[in-house]
């Protein structure tokens, strides 16, 4: 049986990049890794669209969110977190951990933050450190406007922090222009590479902020990875291998075109939410991102069986929902090296499983729907 991949991460990972991985391992020291991790940083600022130095550390995204707490912020700051699902309410945890004051914006599931929720915030506590967001909320496939948070930051003290762990090269996300100053993204989501590197951008005033920052911090010090990184290094030794996949995976991403991606990404977003829509379902988000879709369940079809269920006998892989959305939801991921041709078989397979569990729809509706767009909107 041939198996798929539509998951939030990992994603499908390009033939290429699984063939560098295959090459003998090499001395992190070595001149070839020295030019290796140069060529690779400076690639990815093109993805972060950012003249800003991108340190590559050896972990997930959560440790690259969890350096970003500890850098930025000291013992005494207040900071406004924007909770909208189970990676929102991360942010919360991390910070919670540190002993940092927070100010929490509940946002419920599936919806996405009211720009101006943030700035009547802001206005009652104008020394808010940091706004801690996400672009794209893994959890439930909402989009967040950052664009107008960074409108609404930018002249201010405050720093703007996005959790772009998921979305990065799916939905777009400015950083130079939008005035983020922090972003934290890792490597096996839109990058197409296996998990393993946590990826960490700063703006020259995030870098500011790391002077003051009292919180405790070793293997995760961003000036260190910085310094190092200015050599064609890491303080401390790297996963070597994943970053030679990395660098692989960034020139496909190079080859296409960062606005290319981009477009490919709201294709096969458009023609999945079309598609959702013909079989008689809802989207859970209500403004979803071009990562993924979120898909609520009719009460009778319990999601987490159905995804068990077409994974085993079909050898499709969705995810489920997290936390109070088990079962609820299933999300399926139109992210990485992914093609119309792909989602196809998400879409199709997604049919015949809810029709095997006794859902009643008409086989064919969604597909047909989802070829329509391929039809008449390919980029």
């Amino acid at each position: 049986m041939k198996n798929y991949l539509f998951a939030p991460g990992p994603t499908p990972i390009p033939t290429e990049t699984l063939l560098a991985m295959a090459s003998p391992i090499d001395y992190h020291r070595a001149s070839e890794s020295v030019e290796l991790i140069g060529n690779v940083t400076a690639k990815l600022k093109y993805v972060f669209q950012t003249n800003n130095d991108v340190m590559i550390l050896t972990s997930s995204g959560t440790g690259a969110m969890e350096a970003i707490i500890t850098n930025l912020l000291s013992s005494d700051d207040r900071v406004t977190v924007i909770r909208s699902g189970k990676f929102g309410e991360r942010w919360g945890e991390i910070c919670a951990a540190y002993g940092i004051q927070l100010d929490p914006i509940n946002i419920e599931w599936g919806r996405s933050v009211d720009p101006q929720q943030v700035e009547d915030q802001l206005n009652r506590y104008p020394e808010t450190k940091a706004v801690l967001a996400t672009l794209c909320e893994t959890s439930t496939g909402a989009l967040h406007d950052i664009k107008t948070l960074g409108d609404i930051i930018q002249d201010s003290q405050t720093l703007l922090v996005v959790d772009a762990v998921s979305a990065l090269c799916a939905d777009d996300l400015q950083m130079d222009n939008w005035s983020v100053d922090a972003v934290v993204s890792c490597s096996h989501k839109g990058l197409m590479t296996p998990p393993g590197l946590g990826l960490v951008s700063l703006s020259d005033q995030a870098w500011k902020a790391t002077k003051s920052s009292d919180l405790p911090k070793f293997y995760f010090d961003l000036r260190q990875a910085r310094d190092a990184g200015n050599r064609g290094s890491t303080p401390y030794t790297p996963a070597i291998t994943f970053i030679k996949a990395l660098d692989q995976a960034l020139d496909h991403i190079h080859q296409e075109k960062i606005e290319n991606v981009l477009e490919r990404h709201a294709y096969l977003a458009q023609a999945t939410r079309g598609a959702v829509k013909a079989m008689g379902l809802k989207l859970f988000a209500q403004d979803p991102a071009n990562t993924l879709t979120s898909i609520c369940l009719p009460n009778r079809v319990d999601g987490q069986a159905l995804v068990e269920m077409i994974r085993n006998r079909h050898g499709v892989t969705y995810a489920g929902g997290q936390a109070k959305l088990k079962g609820k939801i299933i999300r399926i991921a139109h992210l990485g090296w992914v093609c119309e041709h792909d989602m196809i078989v998400a879409i199709s397979t997604l049919e015949r499983g809810l029709s095997e569990v006794g859902y009643n729809l008409t086989l064919g509706s969604g597909l047909a729907a989802a070829q329509e767009v391929f039809r008449n909107s390919q980029p």
